[in-house]
């Protein structure tokens, strides 16, 4: 007897077509609404020109992002949104709407206007991806796990300890080309000098060349979403070929002189990975400005965090107070110099960020420049021999 096949709809979430996209039964409740008005499932798997590919449950499809690209740039359709589009017949078909993000990888753009740029959503797993061909830049991964852990738009990216996060994404920083290291000290060595800025991450060495790590690193990523993340050069594409297991990426060398590349990858993609889960590669990124992640520097940050509530004064600013642990630690030798003043510095860059749009924070910051300005002209008049204070 001839049996009808089933429509999407009416399959669980585990046998539905897109649940090697990441479909589940959160994502068909959300959609619910949306299939009664005879709209079709489908995760965007890449955007451009107006346009984005969407996977849904007949394949992948091109629509019209017309309606999904409002004047907030942080509610833009980005890959790895889930969308409700028009069904088959339609013509063009339209993303019409956006299912609320779960989680969001988000950084300002380089722009006066204090904007945030999405790059990934509903991601579980971000991979930072670091080159050993180069000097490693501590500074700059201190930078990209203070976003990893950090809230956006509203989506929780919070790690609650040190080894694990609440509702948000992992994250894993990859030393790519670790062939380039033979002598196994050296090169943990350099593992260790991640881990020192990375409390509670995994640091995993990884060479595309001869398939040091990628074992590990696929059993890490498997199931959920996850987001490679990294500048220019930083081997992201060589290792999204490794991972999907075929060559779906172009792949430039870098330049021997800085390691730099050629931003060979232009767009954010998203590929079925084949142990279970998808991967999105991203292009490279010149620059990482923070946004919103005063709670992803104070997780990067922990142990400067923990030292501040042992000091003398709440509001210590951890320069000349007396009493302050923080500057205690750095006088014997057990917090590095160049970490305090990375802290102070992301810190800072994230402050002037909220500031542009929080009137509160900047009424703050003012108050706090001027009691500041205050000592300082206060200094100067003892300075000068005049002893009286006015």
């Amino acid at each position: 007897m001839f049996n009808a096949p089933l429509h999407p709809s009416s399959l669980s979430a585990v046998q539905h077509p897109l649940a090697v996209y990441g479909w589940d039964e959160g994502w068909e409740a959300e959609f619910a609404p949306y299939a009664a008005q005879g709209l079709v499932p489908g995760r965007v798997v890449r955007v451009d020109r107006g346009q984005c590919d969407v996977a849904t449950p007949d394949g992948v499809i091109r629509a019209d992002t017309a309606f999904v690209v409002p004047h907030d740039p942080m509610k833009v359709v980005c890959t790895g949104d889930w969308v409700a589009v028009d069904p088959e017949g339609s013509d063009p078909r339209y993303a019409r709407t956006i299912l609320p993000r779960r989680t969001a990888f988000v950084r300002s753009t380089s722009s006066k206007r204090s904007e945030g740029q999405v790059l990934a959503t509903n991601i579980d797993h971000i991979v930072i991806c670091v080159s050993l061909a180069v000097e490693l830049d501590l500074g700059r991964i201190e930078r990209f796990l203070a976003l990893a852990m950090s809230s956006s738009s509203g989506e929780a990216l919070l790690r609650t300890s040190a080894d694990s996060w609440e509702s948000g994404a992992q994250p894993t920083v990859v030393l790519s080309k670790a062939d380039l290291v033979p002598d196994p000290v050296g090169l943990s060595y350099l593992v260790e000098d991640v881990e020192t800025v990375a409390p509670g991450v995994q640091v995993l060495p990884v060479s595309s060349t001869t398939g040091e790590g990628l074992d590990v690193l696929a059993a890490t990523v498997a199931g959920g979403t996850t987001v490679l993340l990294g500048v220019s050069g930083a081997g992201k594409s060589t290792l999204a070929n490794a991972l999907v297991g075929e060559d779906v990426m172009d792949v430039q060398a870098a330049r021997d002189v800085d390691g730099k590349g050629r931003h060979t990858t232009t767009t954010r993609n998203l590929f079925v990975l084949p142990g279970g889960g998808v991967l999105i590669d991203t292009p490279g990124l010149r620059g990482v400005g923070l946004w919103d992640a005063e709670a992803g520097v104070g997780q990067v940050f922990s142990e400067i965090e923990e030292l501040a509530g042992d000091c003398r004064f709440h509001d210590c600013a951890h320069e000349s107070e007396p009493g302050c642990a923080v500057t205690a630690a750095i006088e014997d030798g057990s917090l590095p110099v160049r970490r305090l003043e990375s802290y102070r510095k992301l810190i800072r860059e994230n402050r002037r960020i909220v500031a542009k749009t929080d009137a509160r924070v900047r009424s703050e910051m003012l108050k706090e420049w001027k009691r500041m300005g205050r000592e300082g002209q206060r200094a100067m008049e003892l300075k000068r021999g005049g002893g009286r204070v006015r």
